[in-house]
């Protein structure tokens, strides 16, 4: 089930709330884990069954660790071995195989391949599997706490608004909402208005910069201008920000309905003055989560420059490989380390020198670069695509103009200035001078609310849908 469909905001949504709120205090942990299943089982009975299995293994590595004394660390390797074997099955096996096959090729056409396995990927597996090892990694770093308990774990792992695309979530920052929280009428209200905003960028940005994302990079460099597939590349980047950072929202907003207060995932990545902004900027849940988890375990920074560099790039082949199995996932996430590096080399003291501007243009350009990689997985079609925004040619009849109508030019123009801090700054200057009376802000803001979210609801309705991007992950 999704957040952007009718049967989960009309249906779904509505029912457990009511449950959860007609309930005492002490069963509504169990209505939210009954929910979460039910909700997850929507995509396939099979997939609840991974989901549980993988809850009720790692609730054993929990006991085991928390019981153990002598043997603390071996538990928690046997854990994280256990955890990345599962997401290796399912999401890489196929890959290893496939690679496995053209290697043995090269030397002999004789040998008989290995035949894929075709493994169905279930959703959402390297979000809940890295919140297990959350869990693994905080419960064995704070033997003096409370022993756990399964509802607890269980619910932190399949609670439904964070479980098939995030945020993923740190065990050391909810548990202690799971097990007390405070449900309040103003945290309700902005969950409400943070979910519906969240479902307009998806339904309404996304969607219609994906299209024409969509319709240019679908089609061979080579028949393209310069500046469609300029256009291309900037919708598709706007497209991976709004999907992504609009079902953040949603999760977030539908967190403070039941009264949980999930961190933030994403703070205007695109107004970022160098790639090391960027990266705390954009999905800053996974990124802290390989600084805290990968990176600083590694030795981080505090070893001597060359180790500090080799760190970097083990974190960001990972970063690239959790993204899915292609070689060009990998690609992209050296890509992003390198410039890491080579801003960490000295580089970011000459960024400081020059205009901010400037500084934004070259973090600009080498992210949409690096989504180019991203989003064509084939790695000689992406490099002719970026030759093709550099050759300066313009006389292809496939133009920019030829993917536009006006529509979708207002919409990717409100876009851009939504993906900035416009609108915030705007926001701040009316509440500053306070031009407009409290309560016309209040009525004005709840109406452009009601009204987004009808104009969303009937886009859904009409079948302007498109699954999440990070679903594939």
């Amino acid at each position: 089930m999704l957040f952007s469909t009718l049967v989960f905001i009309f249906v779904f949504l509505p029912l457990i709330l009511a449950l959860y709120y007609l309930l005492r205090t002490s069963f509504r942990n169990y209505v939210l884990l009954i929910g979460s299943l039910l909700f997850y089982a929507w995509g396939g009975v099979s997939y609840s069954l991974i989901l549980i299995g993988s809850i009720v293994v790692n609730h054993l590595f929990v006991r085991a660790i928390e019981s153990s004394i002598n043997y603390k660390k071996t538990w928690l390797i046997a854990g994280l071995i256990v955890n990345t074997a599962v997401i290796v099955t399912f999401k890489y096996l196929d890959f290893f195989i496939e690679n496995i096959n053209d290697l043995v090729f090269l030397f002999s056409n004789d040998l008989d391949s290995i035949a894929k396995k075709n493994i169905i990927l279930p959703l959402g597996i390297s979000f809940f599997t890295f919140q297990q090892m959350s869990l693994l990694w905080d419960i064995f770093r704070d033997p003096s706490r409370e022993k756990t308990t399964f509802l607890n774990n269980a619910l932190y792992i399949s609670f439904f608004p964070q479980l098939i695309a995030g945020p993923i979530v740190r065990y050391n920052d909810i548990i202690n909402q799971i097990k007390t929280r405070n449900e309040n009428s103003s945290l309700f209200r902005s969950g409400i208005q943070r979910f519906i905003l969240g479902l307009f960028k998806k339904i309404v940005f996304a969607n219609t910069c994906g299209k024409v994302a969509d319709s240019i990079m679908s089609l061979p460099a080579d028949e393209l201008s310069s500046g469609a597939a300029w256009l291309g590349i900037i919708c598709y980047s706007l497209q991976i920000y709004f999907d992504f950072s609009g079902y953040s929202d949603m999760a977030i907003g539908l967190g403070r309905m039941f009264g949980f207060k999930i961190l933030e995932n994403f703070n205007f990545p695109y107004i970022s003055k160098s790639i090391k902004e960027f990266w705390r900027r954009w999905h800053i849940s996974l990124s802290s989560w390989f600084r805290d988890y990968v990176y600083i375990p590694l030795g981080g920074s505090r070893m001597s420059n060359s180790r500090t560099y080799i760190n970097l790039i083990i974190v960001f082949l990972i970063t690239g490989f959790w993204h899915g199995s292609t070689w060009s996932f990998v690609i992209w996430g050296a890509f992003h380390g390198l410039f890491l590096i080579i801003e960490k080399i000295g580089f970011d003291k000459i960024l400081l020198k020059l205009p901010p501007t400037l500084r934004w243009m070259y973090t600009i350009i080498i992210v949409m670069l690096g989504w180019v990689l991203f989003r064509i997985e084939e790695i000689d079609v992406a490099l002719n695509y970026i030759g093709k925004l550099f050759s300066f040619d313009f006389s292809s009849p496939n133009s920019a103009v030829k993917f536009l109508d006006k529509e979708a030019l207002f919409i990717i123009a409100i876009a851009i200035l939504s993906s900035s801090q416009f609108f915030e700054w705007g926001r701040a200057q009316i509440n500053r001078i306070k031009v407009i009376p409290a309560p016309v802000l209040s009525l004005s803001k709840d109406l452009f609310l009601i009204s987004i979210m009808l104009y969303s609801v009937i886009l859904i309705n009409s079948g302007s849908y498109n699954p999440f991007i990070y679903f594939r992950f």
